[in-house]
């Protein structure tokens, strides 16, 4: 891989030693590099401009602007083209709902996934999200509580059995199109269509937010049955 192939990664945290951590940990992978760091909200968002990052790894405690407010002007100025991912310390599920409704594309505990940092800044760079595993099911378990829009009713009526079948998955955090195809039994394609398909019936960016709305809907799937491809 050459390296204007390669991935594109912004670190952005105030710990200079834990951003050089990070930093020798994607090295490491050939299909990465690392274009710059930032130690506040403000200088992530004009670094990852300049850079054309694909992937900020985002701290939320920052001097100045805060990692949240950060990860929503980076995904503003830049229309999406640069995703972000949550690397913190903090884990509380008002956190966490409110980066991914803000448009970050993960998030991990840097006391607990650190391992999985290299893999997280792929899988964001494919389209699919990791949610740290200490923070996932609490996050689900509060969305199923949120009281469904009758909006949200239609739309889970314009899925297809397909498409249901597709959300149910990516809101169980199968998030990958690998994945996804091996557990239907279909084609990455055929994986890739229905996505982009359920993504225009539900009105979302893009396929965290679509995990995020599948879990807020899942006793509504279950009731219409999940439906197999």
């Amino acid at each position: 891989m050459t390296p204007s192939d390669a991935i594109r990664v912004l670190i952005a945290d105030d710990n200079r030693p834990f951003r050089r951590g990070v930093r020798l940990r994607l090295e490491n992978a050939t299909d990465i590099t690392v274009v710059g760091e930032a130690g506040s909200g403000g200088d992530a968002v004009t670094v990852a401009v300049a850079e054309r990052a694909d992937i900020v790894l985002m701290d939320l405690e920052m001097p100045g602007m805060n990692g949240i407010d950060a990860t929503r002007a980076i995904i503003r100025e830049t229309g999406g083209a640069t995703r972000v991912v949550v690397l913190t310390s903090h884990g509380e599920q008002n956190l966490v709902l409110r980066a991914l409704a803000e448009g970050a594309s993960g998030y991990l505990l840097k006391t607990h996934d650190s391992a999985q940092l290299v893999e997280a800044v792929r899988a964001a760079h494919a389209g699919a999200a990791l949610v740290s595993t200490r923070v996932a099911a609490p996050v689900i378990q509060e969305l199923a509580h949120l009281r469904v829009s009758d909006g949200d009713r239609a739309r889970v009526r314009a899925l297809s059995p397909s498409e249901t079948r597709v959300v149910a998955l990516l809101s169980q955090g199968i998030t990958s199109n690998e994945a996804l195809a091996a557990e239907l039994q279909v084609s990455i394609n055929t994986v890739r269509s229905h996505i982009q398909s359920a993504l225009r019936k539900v009105e979302v960016a893009d396929r965290t937010q679509l995990a995020l709305w599948g879990a807020r809907m899942r006793a509504h799937f279950t009731a219409r049955g999940d439906g197999r491809v």
